[in-house]
């Protein structure tokens, strides 16, 4: 018994029919003859906020001026007057309630705090009673 690959019933296309209205060009619009690399602000417009120059598709350039932009950020970069990529900060997950869940008791968690404020005051030279109040010097040869 064979097999054929022949299909009945096809998938309807997933737009049907639906048109997506295209960004106009901005610098078409502005009827921009040339693009300067040294405009670093408007360069800036067609970068991500990591530093990728964006798609035609986002930025809605037309195809001459798009490249004419990558281009220009292309050498404005070269010459530093824009940055390759961004610095990005990330947040830490976890802190205090991390070292629980890893089996820590809060006890000597406490007491690692306790251990490394005493450190901390030996360090800045300072010796310390435990009410707070710091020792006069002592002055040895004046003692003989």
């Amino acid at each position: 018994m064979a097999r054929t690959n022949t299909r009945t019933s096809k998938r309807a296309p997933k737009d049907l029919g639906r048109r997506i209205k295209k960004k106009p060009c901005q610098l078409c619009k502005d009827r921009v003859e040339w693009v300067d690399y040294k405009n670093a602000g408007m360069l800036k417009r067609y970068m991500s906020e990591r530093g990728k120059i964006r798609a035609r598709r986002v930025s809605g350039n037309c195809e001459q001026h798009q490249r004419d932009i990558a281009q220009a950020i292309k050498t404005a970069r070269e010459l530093a007057l824009l940055p390759y990529t961004q610095r990005t900060v990330t947040e830490r997950r976890g802190g205090r309630g991390r070292d629980r869940s890893r089996g820590a008791p809060r006890e000597a968690e406490e007491r690692t705090m306790e251990a490394e404020a005493g450190e901390d005051a030996a360090l800045d030279g300072a010796p310390e009673d435990g009410d707070g109040a710091v020792d006069e010097p002592v002055d040895v040869e004046a003692g003989r």
